[in-house]
């Protein structure tokens, strides 16, 4: 028996040419469109801060009387400088070593935290300070640790009423109050001065201890 094969009409033909033809070009075009560049969302404008770091220069014949300083990283521009002090002062108060005596080891440590309103108690350490982070001293064995730099006020940053006789820990009485059992202190007025010079050029990273 003979099979025969029905073609299509010319109508059919000219849809289906139609077809394959608008799908070709829809092929061509889509490495075009795939190819072109997506606009990029804007970069954020730089920040007007720039990276600083603190130095705190030992005065060997009075720890009492160092320097703290906040400097301006890559030019080495001092920002601001204060007194500060850090040990108990006396030999042991130069010996790095001596927990809860001397002062800090020589080295760089890393700033971990700032804050204007710590709460530490009345044996602690309350209102502007900076964290840093522990430290063996040269000994190779001691570390130093609960490391700040810090001054005496209450948790608000405000001062207490003065204690006659007495030295109050929420309250500046005075030089005495610049030796510490490791830490860097300053004075209430210079470290809030700190604060804010840091605000204004970039919160310090790091803090270098010399001597």
């Amino acid at each position: 028996m003979a099979t025969h094969i029905r073609t299509a009409s010319p109508f059919v033909t000219g849809l289906v040419t139609a077809a394959l033809a608008t799908t070709a070009l829809a092929t061509a075009a889509a490495p075009a469109a795939a190819a072109r560049p997506v606009p990029s969302a804007p970069s954020a404008p730089p920040g007007r801060a720039e990276t600083t770091h603190l130095v705190f220069d030992k005065n060997r014949r009075d720890p009492s009387a160092s320097r703290l300083r906040l400097v301006q990283s890559g030019t080495g521009r001092v920002l601001a400088e204060y007194r500060a002090g850090s040990g108990q002062g006396g030999a042991a108060g130069r010996d790095e070593c001596a927990r809860n005596q001397g002062w800090l080891p020589d080295g760089t440590y890393p700033v971990l935290s700032h804050t204007t309103r710590k709460k530490g108690g009345r044996d602690g350490i309350n209102g502007y300070a900076i964290r840093i982070a522990d430290k063996v001293c040269r000994d190779g064995r001691t570390q130093r640790t609960a490391l700040f730099l810090h001054s005496e006020m209450r948790p608000d940053g405000t001062q207490a009423a003065a204690q006659p006789g007495r030295d109050n820990p929420y309250r500046w009485d005075g030089d005495v109050d610049y030796r510490s059992l490791g830490c860097v202190k300053l004075a209430p007025a210079d470290i809030k001065h700190l604060f804010a010079e840091a605000r204004r050029y970039g919160r310090p990273t790091s803090l270098k201890v010399v001597k």
